[in-house]
Formats: C-alpha cells, sequence, structure tokens
C-alpha cells in the first residue's frame, strides 16, 4: 500500500511512525513533513494549501490512502476534494471539522444533542460581554469561537480578571475582526482528561486516556498552549468512567452526527472534565489531539492501517477485539522554543538527536524541525515531542528527562512536571 499523510507536526511523525510498523505499507508520503518525519517516508514538494495539486498527486502515484490531521487543512475542505474525486480518505470533511475548529459549532452540537458540558452564552460587542460578566460574576471562563494558541483562553477569578481580557480581546489584539465571536462560560472544578476514538459512522471504540499539560510552565502557570506534555493510563478513568463517557458523550455524539446526515469516519476526542464522577466535555476535537497522539500511540499493540481500513469500510465492530494496548505508562515531554507560543523565528542547530535514536522504549517526534545544510535545526514554536514508555510513571518519566538531558538547542524550553500529580 501506498500512505500519504497530510501535516508536518508531531503528531504526524508518531502516525507516520506507527504506519511504518506495517507489513502492509510499502511507502508513505508526507506533505510538507519535517525532518524527523523524512526518515520514515518521502516529504514531497507540492504546497499543502493546494488542494488540487495534493488530489492530482494522489491519482498519479495511486495513493491508496490519505491522511489529514491538521486542522487547517480540514477546514480548507482538503477531505472533502479527495472523497469528491474518489479516494480512501481518513479525516472529517469540512462540516464535520467544525466541531473542532468552532467552539459555539461545537456547544450547540452539545446543546442539541444534550451532551453535558459548562454552561456559555455567545457574545459579539464587546459592551453586551461586559454587562454580562458584571452580572455572572467570577469565576468565568472567556473564550474565542475559533481555537488560538496561547491567547484564546482566559479563565477570570474577578471581575477586573475578566473586563482586562475582554479589553485584550476586543479593543488591543483586535482577534475580533476575524470571527467577531466569543464565548463565556461557567467554570467548572475537577480533573481534566483527554479521550480519543475510533468512528466509523456506526460505531465508536474508546482509546485509553491520557493527561494533558496545557500551560507553557510548570504548576500549570502562563498562557494556555494546545499541549507542553501528557501521560497515559489516567488512573481517574476506571471502567466505570469509561462507561459513563460512553453513553454521555460518545454515543450521543456517533447518535447527533448521524441525525445530521454527517458519516463520520475517522477520530473523535475530547478534553473531559470529571467533576463529582460525571463528565462535562470542555473542548471537542475531531482529528488527532497533540502532544495526546504522541502519547497513546506508542502503547498501541496493533497494526494502524488495518484499523483505519476497516473504519473507512464501516466495519471497526469486525476489528474491535483486535486493538490491543500495551500496560505500559506512557509519557510525552513536548520541547518548544523559549517564546513559544508566541511567533518567532529561531534556527537553532539541534544537537543530540543522534544520542537519544537507539535509547530504548524511547521516541523522539519531531515538529517544527528542518534541514539547513546537513543540519536539523528548530524552526519555531514546539520543536518536539519526547516520549517513553516504561513499566509505571517514574520509569517512563526518567527516561523521557533522560533523554531531553542530552538534546539541546538555543533557548529550549520543556515543562519539569509532565506525569507529576498537580
Amino acid at each position: 500500500m501506498k500512505v500519504l499523510v497530510i501535516g508536518g507536526g508531531g503528531k504526524e511523525h508518531a502516525i507516520v511512525w506507527k504506519l511504518s510498523q506495517s507489513k502492509h505499507v510499502d511507502m508513505i508520503y508526507c506533505c510538507p513533513g519535517n525532518a524527523g518525519i523524512s526518515d520514515l517516508a518521502e516529504c514531497i514538494d507540492i504546497d499543502p494549501e493546494d488542494n488540487e495539486a495534493l488530489v492530482d498527486f494522489a491519482k498519479y502515484e495511486w495513493i491508496d490512502l490519505t491522511i489529514v490531521s491538521s486542522k487547517e487543512h480540514l477546514l480548507k475542505g482538503l477531505v472533502d476534494s479527495f472523497e469528491k474525486r474518489g479516494f480512501k480518505v481518513f479525516g472529517p470533511n469540512r462540516t464535520v471539522a467544525k466541531l473542532g475548529t468552532s467552539r459555539i459549532f461545537a456547544k450547540n452540537f452539545m446543546r442539541l444533542y444534550r451532551i453535558p458540558t459548562a454552561g456559555y452564552k455567545v457574545f459579539t460587542t464587546y459592551q453586551y460581554a461586559e454587562d454580562y460578566v458584571r452580572l455572572k460574576g467570577p469565576p468565568i471562563v472567556i473564550r474565542l469561537d475559533i481555537p488560538l494558541e496561547g491567547c484564546d483562553t482566559y479563565v477570570a477569578f474577578s471581575v477586573e480578571d475578566a473586563i482586562n481580557a475582554l479589553k485584550a480581546i476586543f479593543k488591543e489584539r483586535g482577534f475580533i475582526s476575524e470571527n467577531p465571536y466569543i464565548i463565556i462560560e461557567e467554570e467548572l472544578k475537577g480533573e481534566v482528561i483527554s479521550c480519543m476514538s475510533f468512528i466509523d459512522g456506526k460505531d465508536i471504540e474508546p482509546f485509553p486516556a491520557s493527561k494533558k499539560y496545557r500551560q507553557i510552565y510548570d504548576r500549570n502557570i502562563g498562557l494556555i498552549t494546545e499541549g507542553m506534555g501528557a501521560y497515559s493510563p489516567v488512573p481517574v478513568y476506571t471502567k466505570e468512567i469509561e462507561s459513563m463517557i460512553m453513553k454521555k458523550i460518545f454515543q450521543p455524539v456517533l447518535k447527533g452526527l448521524n441525525s445530521g446526515g454527517l458519516r463520520y469516519k475517522g477520530i473523535f476526542s475530547a478534553e473531559i472534565l470529571i467533576k463529582d464522577g460525571n463528565p462535562y466535555v470542555v473542548n471537542m476535537d475531531i482529528t488527532f489531539p497533540d502532544p495526546e497522539t504522541q502519547t497513546v500511540l506508542p502503547r498501541m499493540d496493533a497494526d494502524f492501517i488495518e484499523i483505519a481500513l476497516m473504519i473507512i469500510n464501516e466495519r471497526l465492530s469486525e476489528i474491535k477485539n483486535k486493538i490491543k494496548w500495551k500496560q505500559d505508562t506512557s509519557v510525552c515531554v513536548v520541547v518548544s522554543s523559549k517564546d513559544y507560543p508566541k511567533k518567532s523565528q529561531n534556527n537553532s542547530i539541534i544537537s543530540g538527536l543522534e544520542k537519544v535514536k537507539n535509547m530504548r522504549d524511547v521516541y523522539v517526534f519531531h515538529a517544527d524541525t528542518k534541514f539547513d545544510n546537513s543540519n536539523i535545526v528548530s524552526s519555531n514554536g514546539r520543536v518536539l515531542s519526547i516520549s517513553a514508555i516504561g513499566e509505571n510513571i517514574k520509569d517512563a518519566r526518567e527516561k523521557a528527562y533522560g533523554a531531553i538531558e542530552k538534546i539541546y538547542f538555543e533557548r529550549m524550553h520543556y515543562r519539569k512536571d509532565i506525569g507529576l500529580h498537580l
């Protein structure tokens, strides 16, 4: 089989790595890819924003399966373009993708199908939002409709904090000029876990849960990012909690998609808050989340390509019993540029990767890396995801952080508390 993966982040590297283990896969292409992915796949020189060029490539190279996980490409209808031409593609079309790219769309979907989530109101003007904040009172959460790294979510514990956040959104940063919607919702207290699942339009099968660390600094301080690390499994994710999440969230999502005529085949994921033993959806996504993908895939003891093909053919129920997971614990630590989540151009040479390459139970997934002559350099943002598996969380942590100690580039940053219960 020939497989094409669209994207160039850490999760795409993890997907390519898992695909490379399949006995069914003869060739993997990736667009645009990165320096790490190039060890396992041919990174093709095509503009990833050019849907027609990618479809033509799939046609002329006889691609058997295309996997799309990047939100940017999903929003631009890449899956729609492939499906229109009759290609097998793993990922949501533009409409389904809105569950992960528009918080208002997702919230309205949850309200319609009675999926538990925090109460919310939608606003388009500063004055009405300020009036509501003064009426509602803290603590509250203010979110942009479209997720943006580092500046899309504000947790306010006072009216003053909330008003400062509204000013930052409406008056200082100008985000609203592109999308004039924000959500103000109640703050729920509890433990947040990340739950992924396979979905084929008829059935849904959960992954093991993981715990994500979103904030940039230790002790959950600083800007909220896409993720600075994660670990799996999560003690709070008992069989009882899994059953409740299936009943109250996953099954209603499947029913809702089908009721809306949206026959989706791919990955569904959600960040779920457990409060008093009950689950509430914090965020929804309709593709591989990052860095949960880099955290959980090393625990998968199954052929991913076999699962993907069965999902596309709506036969997930036939392969459920073959989807096995290692009992090991996995820890993933994201190494970023010091300026992340702000945009910057680093271009620092990364050293030590060869020392880590042959470490047992350690996996280095590249994100913002590229070649500069023979050197691998960091670009900007999140640069590497260092994942490790071990007998327990202490063992996995020691392996992951032991690997990081061998790696260096200028202005590198990572949290030191991934895997610790905060």
